[in-house]
């Protein structure tokens, strides 16, 4: 981690200004124009390790400020930091901040600051796992769906066998985040196993790994076999509807138009 600064050093009186940044899946191809230009503005850059590699020609120049996998809290109490001595901060997040992403923690600890309020915040989107999944399997999003973290470091896996129950239930396309890791080998399992009472074994399911990112595989199989794929924290899962089918090699989801 960089040095701190002292209150003030950035040359600027009042409060700076804050941008969470989505990369989208990583790649600087990837990545929006607007997050761009939130970098190239950005006085301090404050993120995850792998996420900051990921944009290190952008992040050249500028003071950059780490922490690790779980380091969530202390990363946006920083950047909030950094923001009332003067800078301009960018928080990062890969995907979309928004989703499952840096924002929402942000904008809870600013709210906490008696003068947050001051403190200009960007929210700047990115591409989520959720679309460039879909993009590498073909295209099972065109109608509704729901998406579900299986991580529950945050959220008890009690309530995420619960959203799956409804939202498997109410025949959504189910996209499932972080799905499986080390410390949660068989959280997959149960899950598939909770969407069995609702969806037919034959239910078309599209696996990618490093979506939109440089080693990129996608798969698809069923709800019968797609636990037998290398499924894991870098994976998104895409499980189809009563509607779904695979269309020359394509997983699809029809929106109803008259054909």
């Amino acid at each position: 981690m960089a040095e701190k600064e002292l209150p003030g050093s950035y040359g600027r009186p009042g409060p700076g200004e804050i941008a969470v940044v989505g990369l989208g899946p990583g790649g600087e191809e990837e990545m929006t124009p607007r997050a761009r230009q939130a970098l190239e503005r950005a006085e301090v850059i404050v993120g995850y390790r792998t996420y900051i590699d990921l944009i290190a020609s952008l992040a050249a120049g500028r003071e950059v400020v780490v922490t690790g996998m779980t380091g969530e809290v202390a990363r946006c109490r920083e950047a909030v930091e950094r923001a009332a001595a003067g800078a301009r901060v960018a928080v990062v997040s890969s995907g979309d901040p928004g989703v499952y992403g840096m924002a929402g923690l942000l904008l809870e600890i600013l709210a906490a600051q008696p003068r947050g309020k001051e403190i200009k915040v960007e929210v700047v989107p990115g591409v989520t796992a959720a679309t460039a999944a879909a993009a590498a399997l073909g295209a099972p999003l065109m109608h509704d769906f729901a998406v579900i973290s299986l991580s529950d470091r945050l959220t008890p896996w009690e309530v995420i066998a619960d959203r799956l129950e409804h939202a498997a239930a109410a025949d959504f396309v189910l996209v499932l985040y972080n799905p499986r890791s080390h410390g949660r080998p068989d959280h997959l399992r149960r899950a598939r196993d909770i969407i069995l009472r609702y969806r037919h074994p034959t239910t078309p399911v599209g696996v990618v790994r490093n979506a939109g990112r440089e080693g990129e595989e996608a798969w698809i199989r069923d709800l019968n076999t797609f636990l037998d794929l290398p499924v894991d924290m870098v994976s998104t899962v895409i499980i189809g509807n009563s509607q779904t089918r695979v269309l020359d090699g394509r997983l699809v989801t029809p929106r109803g138009y008259r054909l």
